[in-house]
C-alpha cells in the first residue's frame, strides 16, 4: 500500500496568542481521529502554527483504507431450504447480496447452521475520505470565541483567509469554511506577502522559512530564546525568560528578531516588579539583570520584521515603553502619600463574600486567628495581628489595582516605606506563599502565621455558607488553599493540630448557616487532598489510604507517618504482614463481640501462640518510644520482626477455637498485633 505526507494549513487574520496551542493540538487531534476510525494507517503527525496559520503535516499517510472482508450472515439454514429447494427468504438474501443461492456459503455458528456470504470490500481512497475528515476537525476546534466577518455566515475565531490541502503533490479537493482547498500559502506578511505554491507537502517549512516564516512552534520559541540569551550577553546581563512571556512572545510573531532597548536610569527609583510587570504585561518585554540581581534600565522585544534600519524599531519602543514606565512611577508616588494603615478605611467598602462581609471583616477574623498561631509557634503575636490588619490594604493600592499579580509584594514595599517592623513588611509577601505545590513556603513567623490564618478563614466561610467546592467549579481556590495549608505545616515542619486550628478560624465566624459540624466537614475535606500530596510524591495511594483511615489530624505527623509507611511498604516483609493484617482485620470484624480484654497468658496452649505473645510484648516495649518521637520508619522496622512469628501462628493455631475461652483469648492476640500496627497506620491496606 503507498503512502505520502498529508499537510494541511489553515491561513487566517492574527490568531489571539494564548490559543494558538490549542488550536493547532486540537487540528491534528481532530485529524488523527477521523483517520483511526475510518481505519487509515499513518505515521509521525506534526502539528504547526504562527499567528496567522494552524497546519497539520501527517507523514506516511497510507493513500487508501484496507481492504476488508465482509460476512453477511442470513436465514437459518432449516428456513432456507424446504425439501432441498431454496426458500424466498434464501432468494430473498442472495438478491440482497447481489449473487445467487449457489454462490452462498454455510455458516457455522454455536447457534446451529445459517446462511451466508463472504466478499471483500476495497478500502476507500484517503483522498476521498479527507474532506470529511477535515470538515469534522474543524468544527471540532476549541474556539475560545467565534466571530463573523463581511457579510458571510461562516463563523470562526479569527477570518480566514486560504487553504492548503496537500496529499503529496496533489491538491485534495476539499472546502471548509467557506474556502476551497488549494496549494497556495502566505508567506511574512511584510517580507514575502505573494503567495507561494507548494509543489509537495513535504515542502511546507523550508518554503515558508524561506519566506520569513518559522511555522514550526519549538523552533521558533527556541530561536527566540537563543536570541534574547545573546542579547543579554552583549548587554553583559542576564536575561530573565519567563516561560508563559516566552510561550505569548512566540505566538506574537512569524520571523522573530531580538532587539535592545533602553530606559531612563530615573525609572529604577520605582519598585523593580512594578517597572518588570509593565514591561511585561503591557509590552511583553524581557527585562535584564546585572550581576547584582538589580534589574538594569534595558529590556529585550522581540519584533516580527527583520528590519533594515534596526534602531527606529528600537526607538519606537523606548518612545512606546516611556509612558508606561512614567504611569508606574505616577502610581507608586501617588501611593506613598498615603500610609498603608491609612488604606485600611477603604477594605469596608470591598466585599469579600456577601454572607462574609467585606475584606476588613476578613481582617479582624484573619487577625485573631493569626495571633492564636503566632502564639502556637512561638512567634510575634502582635507582629501577626498588625499583619493581618494590613494584609489587603495594598488591594485598595493605585499600583495593584494596575497590576493586580503586585499585590503583597507592593504591601511590603510600602510597609517598609512607613516605617513598619520587617517582619511584618516581609509578611504581607508571604501571605500568597506558596503560591503553587513547589513554591517556597513563608521564610518568617509572621509570614507563617498570617498565611495560615487567611486561608483557614476563606476556608471555613465558604464551607460555612454551605459552597464547597465541586469537581467542576472552585471560584474560591479552596482546593489551592487546602494545599497551601498542609504545605505550610509540612515544608515549615510546624506540629500544629489542622483541627484545633480550623475551630479557632470557625469560630471567628458571627454567623454561618452551615456551622454545624463545620470543622468535621473541613477537616475531612483538607485531610483528603493528602491523596493528590501523596501522588506529587510519587508515592502510591495505599499508602496514602493506610494512614488516612487512621484519626491523624496533625499534618506533619500525617506527612512522616506516609512517608515511613511508604518506606515500609518496599521491605520484602511488608507483603505478607500485610496479608495478615487484612485476615486479622477480617477476622476480628466478624468476631467483634468476643474477644477478651486482654491476652491471657495461662490461656496460650501451643508454642505459636507463646511465641507471638512473646514476640509483640518486646515489639511493644520496643516501639513505643520511636511512636511516642514520631520515629515512624524505626518503629515499623522494628515490626517487621513479626512476620516469622505471625506466619507460624497461622500456620500452626486454629483461632476459632471450640473453647469459648481459648477462642476469646485468641482474639485478644490478634487485636494486640493489630493494634500495634496501628499506632503508625493500617497497613492492611497495603498491597498484599
Amino acid at each position: 500500500m503507498a503512502s505520502n505526507t498529508l499537510l494541511v494549513e489553515l491561513g487566517v487574520e492574527e490568531l489571539p496568542p494564548g490559543a494558538i496551542d490549542a488550536l493547532a493540538d486540537g487540528l491534528a487531534d481532530g485529524l488523527v481521529a477521523g483517520l483511526r476510525e475510518a481505519e487509515v494507517a499513518f505515521g509521525e503527525v506534526q502539528a504547526y502554527a504562527t499567528p496567522r496559520r494552524l497546519a497539520v503535516q501527517v507523514r506516511e499517510l497510507a493513500d487508501k483504507q484496507p481492504d476488508r472482508e465482509i460476512e453477511r450472515r442470513g436465514p437459518a439454514l432449516a428456513a432456507a431450504f424446504k425439501d432441498g429447494q431454496p426458500t424466498r427468504a434464501a432468494e430473498g438474501f442472495a438478491r440482497s447480496c447481489g449473487v445467487t443461492v449457489n454462490e452462498l456459503i454455510h455458516l457455522e455458528t454455536d447457534k446451529g447452521t445459517w446462511l451466508g456470504y463472504r466478499y471483500e470490500q476495497p478500502g476507500e481512497a484517503v483522498t476521498a475520505l479527507l474532506p470529511d475528515i477535515l470538515t469534522k476537525a474543524v468544527a471540532g476546534l476549541p474556539v475560545p470565541k467565534n466571530m463573523r466577518w463581511g457579510a458571510s455566515r461562516i463563523e470562526f475565531s479569527r477570518p480566514v483567509h486560504w487553504l492548503v490541502t496537500l496529499y503529496g503533490s496533489d491538491v485534495v479537493a476539499a472546502e471548509v469554511l467557506g474556502l476551497a482547498a488549494g496549494r497556495e500559502t502566505r508567506g511574512h506578511r511584510f517580507h514575502a506577502p505573494a503567495p507561494l505554491s507548494l509543489a509537495h507537502a513535504d515542502d511546507y517549512l523550508t518554503t515558508l522559512e524561506d519566506a520569513y516564516v518559522l511555522a514550526d512552534r519549538r523552533v521558533r520559541r527556541e530561536r527566540i530564546r537563543e536570541q534574547v540569551l545573546a542579547e543579554a550577553e552583549v548587554q553583559d546581563a542576564t536575561a530573565v525568560i519567563d516561560p508563559a512571556l516566552l510561550d505569548e512572545v512566540s505566538g506574537l510573531v512569524e520571523w522573530p528578531v531580538a532587539l535592545t532597548g533602553s530606559f531612563d536610569d530615573r525609572f529604577l527609583e520605582v519598585p523593580a516588579e512594578c517597572l518588570i510587570s509593565s514591561m511585561k504585561a503591557n509590552q511583553k518585554y524581557f527585562h535584564l539583570l546585572d550581576a547584582d540581581g538589580k534589574l538594569k534600565p534595558l529590556f529585550i522585544t522581540i519584533s516580527n520584521i527583520d528590519s533594515r534600519d534596526p534602531q527606529q524599531v528600537i526607538e519606537g519602543n523606548e518612545k512606546v515603553i516611556r509612558p508606561r514606565l512614567a504611569d508606574a512611577a505616577f502610581f507608586y508616588e501617588t501611593d506613598l502619600r498615603h500610609s498603608l494603615v491609612s488604606r485600611r478605611e477603604g477594605l469596608g467598602s470591598v466585599v469579600f463574600q456577601q454572607q462574609l462581609g467585606t475584606l476588613a471583616d476578613k481582617a479582624d477574623r484573619s487577625e485573631a486567628t493569626a495571633r492564636f498561631i503566632a502564639e502556637r509557634i512561638a512567634g510575634d503575636a502582635e507582629h501577626a495581628g498588625r499583619a493581618a490588619q494590613l494584609a489587603k490594604c495594598d488591594l485598595v493600592s493605585e499600583m495593584v489595582l494596575e497590576f493586580p499579580e503586585l499585590q503583597g509584594i507592593m504591601g511590603c514595599y510600602y510597609a517598609r516605606h512607613d516605617g513598619e517592623p520587617e517582619e511584618v513588611a516581609q509578611a504581607l509577601h508571604e501571605q500568597y506563599l506558596p503560591r503553587f505545590a513547589s513554591d517556597a513556603v513563608p521564610a518568617t513567623k509572621t509570614g507563617l502565621a498570617l498565611a495560615l490564618a487567611d486561608r483557614l478563614d476563606t476556608l471555613t466561610g465558604i464551607f460555612g455558607i454551605g459552597a464547597r467546592p465541586t469537581g467542576a467549579k472552585d471560584p474560591f481556590a479552596l482546593r489551592r488553599a487546602a494545599i497551601g495549608v498542609l504545605n505550610i505545616l509540612i515544608k515549615a515542619e510546624l506540629d500544629l493540630d489542622l483541627r484545633e486550628l480550623l475551630e479557632e478560624a470557625a469560630a471567628q465566624h458571627r454567623h454561618l448557616p452551615k456551622a454545624e459540624g463545620l470543622v468535621d466537614t473541613v477537616l475531612e475535606y483538607m485531610l483528603d487532598r493528602f491523596r493528590a500530596w501523596t501522588q506529587d510524591e510519587g508515592i502510591p495511594v495505599e499508602v496514602y489510604l493506610a494512614v488516612r483511615s487512621r484519626p491523624v489530624t496533625r499534618p506533619l505527623d500525617f506527612a512522616r507517618r506516609i512517608h515511613a509507611v511508604s518506606a515500609f511498604s518496599h521491605r520484602e516483609e511488608a507483603a505478607a504482614l500485610a496479608a495478615a493484617n487484612k485476615r486479622v482485620s477480617n477476622i476480628l470484624a466478624k468476631q467483634a463481640d468476643d474477644v477478651a480484654e486482654e491476652v491471657d497468658a495461662t490461656l496460650l496452649e501451643s508454642d505459636a501462640e507463646r511465641a507471638l505473645a512473646d514476640a509483640l510484648a518486646a515489639r511493644r516495649r520496643e516501639v513505643a518510644p520511636l511512636i511516642a518521637e514520631a520515629r515512624y520508619s524505626e518503629a515499623l522496622d522494628a515490626l517487621a520482626a513479626l512476620r516469622e512469628p505471625v506466619d507460624t501462628f497461622f500456620d500452626e493455631v486454629m483461632v476459632m477455637a471450640d473453647d469459648q475461652a481459648v477462642r476469646r483469648n485468641r482474639l485478644a492476640l490478634l487485636a494486640d498485633l493489630q493494634g500495634l500496627f496501628l499506632e503508625v497506620a493500617d497497613i492492611a491496606e497495603l498491597p498484599q
